[in-house]
């Protein structure tokens, strides 16, 4: 039902001559028992309809009005008014006084009482009674309708006039008998709820039907109560006029409240729909913001983990790892970023053209916060990739230098096994004189033999130590190893030294010496040793990296297999000093002991140590062939994937340069340059088989452990970051297209006004970047017509650079041009509709929001407003003022 709260505060002296006609009881008229009857009916409906509001009903309206109490109560709830208190007791006085309290209430608003005492109200009299009641009526249910500058009676007989025109059998002259057949009622609820009642299949000749049909679908679908019988209008000549004003204007003030909640319903179903979807943008933002951190926060680590591996297959393994975070885990996230910065960028526009506050996202999770993680990530990447490269060069450098090291420290070992044993013995105390001078030769051989091993202690200690700068895992058991060669070595030292000053003290003794055999001693050692270093290197385990390397390699094999005809003949020279031996033995007689007394080596392991040596030379020859054929084919791999890199690295740099090119030209319609630009996307797309590809070449020279290529500049990484920018910036001149779309479909910009506004931009932008300094666009600005002072363009820049950047976008100015031009709802707008609802209370009810809203968006505005504590509240009441403020303040909902 309608709240008649609005009409107490109008002056009543438009209509002051109206409500004294009306005042003018006629009493004849109430002697009629059919009128009185209808009159006492209809009024105690009508009253009800408002008691049921405090929760209290009458059942007979010249009794229960009689201590005054009810009627107070009555005046208060159609006025909206507080009364003077009344009194609680039961003597007649304190009934009149009552009542006298209701009636100066009623005088107040400018109704003249004509006969109407507190006194006959008290004692019961029907007629005073209805007519207090019809006049009461008036006052607050009648007088306040106005149409078409007809106000009352006559506004509210046109009002029923235009409504019923179009039906046929339908004329309302009067309150009366134009109301006799129903159809009037039916034509009244069909014309604003068609959906109530099926007019065509009323007949006039069927009045009580007609008059039922009205009256239940009233009650039932429009909280209008029932107040006539349709046999006491049907039965009587002249339905009472009162009775039925009384129960048409209940209708009047239905429709007529219908109409204002239905379109304010919508001015906040409208705004309510935009901030909803703005509220869910926003957690989609924020949670893709959150997701994409939370990977950025333990990618990082990983990344920046440098735990060292102890072998190269071990740190391949991480290779392949962080090739499938490259190729499986990181492009998903470099397309959410990318969607992170679309959405932010649409949000912010829809924001703009709703004219709400921009939106800010969480601490942490604005779009350059995103940025700087990513750029982090993209450097802690970069770092990672270098160090697997460093490592695994120094692993192969140290795997070589191990088995290098091994190498040596068992060919030493080998030969200082027994050495020990033999400088320590005394063999001389008991020997004449020529096998002590055979001792003090062949210890002489011994040194020149050990100082020729000199050389390689130093190398064995020189790798133990560049394993240990290079942290070797397994560099305790190298130095312990190496230690004990040197303590070794040491001894050996020690112990020559003190074996050959004994040999040198006998030597007066030694007179006769084998030169012979001195010769081949001393001859047959550094020969032997050699030998023994040819050996050596031939078996030497080699690692390059191009083809210069294993070229340098063949070069100075080839120089080593140069200066073996010279060795060959130093081998046959030793073998002939033998020979010449067994010549003067076999010439004088002698009988050889066996042995030659200085040394070990024999003419049998010179010769079999020889053709060792010789078999390793063609085997040295495949091994480097076989390098060689290895690096000329790691030369082709480069090849290859620099004829791909510089295709690819030219495309991305002409694509860049188009797309730069195309979002500062204006070929066609919006949609036009949108379509034109998603195929261009798709045509970019299409090209990634040729990124794959050259992946595929990648890990291919990866796969072969090529470190360098002459034959191009760029690099994967190189490129994967031309790539990936190529798509952000097509993606990004697609979103400024659909921002500028929507901005023109959301402001009223024709495509001309575009086009205008494009020019003028690109005219302007002396750079050409898309982004304008604030000179050229102060120069902007006055070209269209803006006369501007400091102030007001600084205004202007606060609008179109909130970051104080220095430089305007397309976007912000197109922005700022539609703002000056068009309108949008406000925050007193939708003050206004709720006002509407809540019928002019400063609160609003859960139950008026779940009448007046559909159901999401009434529960939506509940769960939001704040419980309402002004004077006037009462329980329930919500505060849908500050609700609507906040809706485009800076407060946060």
């Amino acid at each position: 039902m309608v709240d008649y709260h609005a009409a107490n505060n109008q002056s009543a002296g438009g209509v002051q001559t109206y409500m004294e006609q009306e005042n003018d009881w006629d009493r004849d008229l109430l002697l009629d028992p059919a009128w009185e009857k209808q009159q006492r009916k209809t009024f105690t409906a009508w009253c009800n309809s408002h008691l049921r509001k405090a929760g209290t009903q009458i059942d007979n309206i010249e009794e229960d009005f009689r201590d005054g109490l009810k009627l107070m109560l009555l005046l208060e709830v159609i006025s909206g008014e507080r009364l003077p208190k009344p009194e609680r007791g039961k003597m007649r006085v304190h009934k009149i006084n009552n009542v006298n309290k209701a009636l100066d209430f009623i005088a107040s608003k400018g109704v003249k009482l004509v006969s109407i005492g507190a006194e006959e109200i008290v004692d019961g009299n029907a007629k005073m009674t209805l007519g207090m009641i019809w006049t009461i009526i008036l006052r607050f249910a009648i007088q306040d309708i106005s149409v078409e500058e007809t106000s009352a009676k006559e506004g509210l007989l046109l009002w029923c006039q235009r409504k019923t025109a179009p039906y046929k059998n339908v004329n309302v002259q009067n309150f009366h008998i134009s109301w006799k057949d129903g159809l009037a009622f039916n034509a009244l609820i069909h014309r604003h709820r068609p959906d109530l009642i099926d007019y065509d299949s009323l007949r006039k000749d069927d009045p009580v039907t007609n008059l039922n049909n009205a009256f239940e679908v009233a009650e039932k679908h429009l909280d209008i109560p029932k107040m006539l019988d349709a046999e006491d209008i049907v039965g009587t000549l002249r339905p009472d006029e009162k009775a039925i004003m009384t129960y048409v204007s209940c209708f009047y003030h239905a429709f007529s409240g219908a109409q204002k909640a239905e379109t304010a319903a919508n001015r906040i179903c409208k705004v309510l729909a935009v901030n909803q979807e703005n509220e869910q943008m926003m957690e989609d933002y924020e949670k893709l913001a959150s997701d994409l951190l939370e990977w950025i926060r333990r990618t990082i680590p990983w990344l920046e983990n440098r735990t060292q591996e102890k072998t190269v297959k071990d740190l391949q393994a991480k290779q392949e790892d962080f090739r499938d975070y490259r190729t499986v885990h990181k492009p998903p996230k470099v397309q959410e970023k990318c969607q992170l910065e679309i959405s932010f960028n649409t949000l912010q526009t829809k924001l703009r053209l709703s004219n709400r506050p921009a939106f800010m996202p969480s601490e942490g999770r604005m779009v350059s916060d995103i940025n700087l993680a990513w750029l982090s990530l993209e450097g802690a990447e970069k770092g990672y990739e270098e160090w697997i490269l460093s490592e695994i060069r120094r692993l192969e450098r140290l795997e070589h230098l191990a088995e290098k090291f091994h190498q040596k420290a068992a060919i030493h070992e080998s030969w200082t096994d027994g050495k020990e044993a033999m400088l320590t013995q005394k063999d001389y105390e008991t020997s004449t004189l020529s096998e002590v001078k055979a001792l003090l030769r062949k210890h002489e051989a011994f040194e020149s033999d050990l100082a020729a091993h000199q050389d390689r202690v130093e190398q064995i200690a020189a790798i133990a130590q560049e394993l240990n700068e290079l942290d070797y895992y397994d560099a305790a058991s190298v130095n312990a190893r190496c230690q004990k060669i040197c303590e070794q070595w040491d001894s050996l030292g020690s112990l020559t030294q003190r074996r050959k000053e004994s040999l040198e003290r006998t030597e007066k003794q030694l007179e006769t010496i084998d030169e012979l055999y001195l010769e081949y001693a001393k001859r047959a050692a550094p020969f032997n040793n050699w030998m023994e270093g040819a050996m050596e290197d031939l078996q030497d385990m080699f690692i390059v990296h191009n083809i210069e390397e294993i070229q340098g390699l063949i070069t100075a094999h080839e120089q080593f297999k140069s200066t073996l005809p010279e060795a060959n003949k130093e081998r046959e020279a030793i073998q002939a000093i033998q020979a010449e031996v067994q010549k003067i033995a076999q010439s004088n007689g002698i009988k050889l002991s066996g042995a030659n007394p200085y040394t070990t080596i024999t003419p049998q392991s010179i010769d079999s140590k020889w053709e060792k040596a010789m078999a390793m030379v063609p085997q040295r020859d495949n091994a480097l062939q076989d390098e060689l054929n290895k690096q000329n084919s790691n030369d082709s791999l480069r090849a290859t994937f620099a004829t791909q890199a510089n295709t690819v690295g030219a495309y991305i740099q002409a694509k860049m340069e188009e797309i730069g090119r195309i979002s500062i030209e204006m070929n066609g319609t919006l949609e036009d340059q949108l379509t034109n630009l998603k195929e261009y996307q798709k045509s970019i797309l299409s090209y990634m088989p040729e990124i794959n590809k050259l992946e595929g070449y990648h890990q291919h020279i990866q796969e072969a452990l090529i470190f360098d290529n002459q034959y191009t500049s760029y690099t994967m990484e190189h490129l994967r970051v031309g790539w990936e920018q190529l798509l952000t910036t097509i993606a990004r001149t697609i979103n400024e297209v659909e921002n500028q779309i929507l901005t023109r479909d959301a402001k009223g910009i024709s495509q001309e006004q575009l086009y205008e506004y494009r020019a003028s931009f690109n005219h302007f932008d002396k750079k050409r970047s898309g982004q304008m300094v604030s000179d050229d666009f102060r120069a902007l600005l006055i070209s269209t017509g803006n006369s501007l002072g400091d102030a007001e363009f600084n205004r202007i820049m606060g609008i179109v650079d909130p970051n104080s950047t220095g430089t305007v976008t397309f976007q912000a100015f197109i922005d700022f041009m539609s703002r000056e031009t068009t309108d949008t709802d406000t925050a007193d707008q939708v003050i206004a509709s709720f006002k509407i609802l809540a019928g002019d209370k400063n609160f609003i009810t859960a139950d008026e929001l779940r009448r007046e809203l559909p159901p999401d968006q009434a529960e939506y505005c509940i769960a939001r407003m704040a419980p309402y504590t002004g004077p006037d509240a009462v329980p329930g009441a919500l505060d849908y003022m500050s609700f609507s403020t906040a809706l485009y303040g800076e407060s946060d909902l």
